[in-house]
C-alpha cells in the first residue's frame, strides 16, 4: 500500500522517516516528481531499480537541500561554484569527481569517479531534503520508459503498491527533467538538455559541447561507454564451472573450486545482488589481483528483473577494454 502525504510538516516528517528507514518515497521537484532513497545505501538504491523496472545501473542524481551539502561530497572546480551561485536551487544538475569520503554509494553512482547532484528549487523539497539529512537519489517516478510524472497521481497511476508512499506538493511548475552538465573532463559537456537552457549556461561557461562531439574520446560520463566500469581482472560471464586460478562472482549455491569467492546473494535474491554488485566486483578484482588470481568468473543471472540491470553492467565489465 503506498501512502499518499499531505504537503505539510507532518507529511513532510513521516516521507524523511521513510527514507531514513530505507524506503522509496516519491516527491515533486519543480521538474519532475522523483523517486527518493538514501542515496548512501546500496539497498534502498536497488530498490529504485527493482521499484522503476530499471533495465540498466546508470548513474542517479542525487539531491540536496543546499550548494554547501551537495559540495561536502561532490569537488566543486570554480566553474562549478559560479553555476551553483547563477542557477541552484535549480534545474541544473551538475556531475562533478567524488570528493574523498563521499557517502554515496556506487551503485548510484553506477560505478563511476564521479557523482550528479543538484539542489532542486521548492520550499516543500528544500524542508524535506534537510529533514532526511543525507544526499537523496532520485530518478523521475515512473516505470523505465513511461513518460514522467509532473504531479502525485501521475506517480499513484504508474507506481502504487510498487513504493512506501509520495508526497503529494501539487503539480510540477516545469514538467521537464533537469539539465545535465558534466564538468569532469577540460571543458563542460552536455549530456541531457532540461530545464536549464544551452544558452543561459553558455553564459557563465561559454560554449558547451555536446556528447557527441565527444564520440570516439569522451571519458566515462554517464552511460557512454561500453566498458563502464571495468575491474582490472577480466570478466568472464555466465561461467558453469570455476578454475583454481578465477576469483568467482557468485549467485545462489556458488560453484566449488575457486580462489576466492563472493556471493551476491546465497539465497539468490535479485535485489541483494544489486545492491552488492559493485563492491563484490571491487573486492574480487583487488583481492584477487593480491592473491595472483587470473580473471573474475561471474555465475548466470536470471534475465528478469533487476537481473537485467546486473547482467547489463556485468557485460559492460566484460567488455574488451579501450585502447
Amino acid at each position: 500500500m503506498t501512502e499518499r502525504l499531505e504537503a505539510n510538516d507532518a507529511g513532510i516528517a513521516r516521507a524523511a522517516a521513510l527514507l531514513r528507514a530505507g524506503g522509496l518515497v516519491a516527491f515533486g521537484t519543480e521538474t519532475v516528481y522523483g523517486l527518493g532513497a538514501d542515496a548512501t545505501s546500496d539497498v534502498a538504491v536497488a530498490r529504485i531499480f527493482a521499484a522503476k523496472e530499471r533495465p540498466r545501473f546508470n548513474p542517479l542524481i542525487s539531491h540536496f537541500p543546499d550548494a554547501e551539502s551537495a559540495f561536502a561530497e561532490a569537488a566543486p572546480d570554480e566553474l562549478a561554484r559560479r553555476l551553483a551561485e547563477r542557477f541552484w536551487p535549480g534545474p541544473l544538475t551538475l556531475v562533478l569527481p567524488r570528493r574523498p569520503g563521499c557517502t554515496i554509494s556506487d551503485l548510484a553512482a553506477a560505478g563511476l569517479p564521479s557523482v550528479a547532484v543538484r539542489v532542486p528549487r521548492g520550499a516543500v523539497t528544500t524542508a524535506l531534503l534537510r529533514a532526511v539529512g543525507r544526499p537523496v537519489a532520485a530518478p523521475s517516478a515512473n516505470l523505465s520508459g513511461k513518460v514522467s510524472p509532473s504531479d502525485a497521481y501521475h506517480v499513484l497511476r504508474g507506481l502504487s503498491g510498487r513504493i512506501d508512499a509520495v508526497l503529494d506538493s501539487g503539480p510540477c511548475p516545469v514538467g521537464v527533467e533537469s539539465t545535465v552538465l558534466d564538468l569532469t573532463g577540460d571543458s563542460p559537456v552536455l549530456l541531457r538538455p532540461g530545464g536549464v537552457t544551452v544558452e543561459a549556461l553558455a553564459e557563465i561557461c561559454g560554449p558547451v559541447s555536446h556528447p557527441d562531439d565527444y564520440a570516439d574520446t569522451l571519458p566515462a560520463a554517464p552511460g557512454r561507454l561500453a566498458s563502464h566500469y571495468a575491474p582490472g581482472l577480466t570478466v568472464r560471464l555466465d561461467a558453469t564451472e570455476v578454475a583454481p586460478d578465477e576469483a568467482l562472482l557468485a549467485f545462489g549455491p556458488a560453484l566449488p573450486g575457486g580462489g576466492l569467492t563472493w556471493n551476491l546473494s546465497p539465497e539468490g535474491h535479485l535485489d541483494e545482488a544489486a545492491s552488492r554488485l559493485f563492491a563484490g566486483l571491487r573486492f574480487l578484482d583487488s583481492e584477487g589481483a593480491r592473491r595472483g588470481l587470473t580473471r573474475i568468473a561471474a555465475m548466470p543471472i536470471p534475465r528478469t528483473g533487476l537481473g537485467l540491470a546486473i547482467r547489463d553492467r556485468l557485460r559492460r565489465a566484460a567488455s574488451p577494454r579501450p585502447g
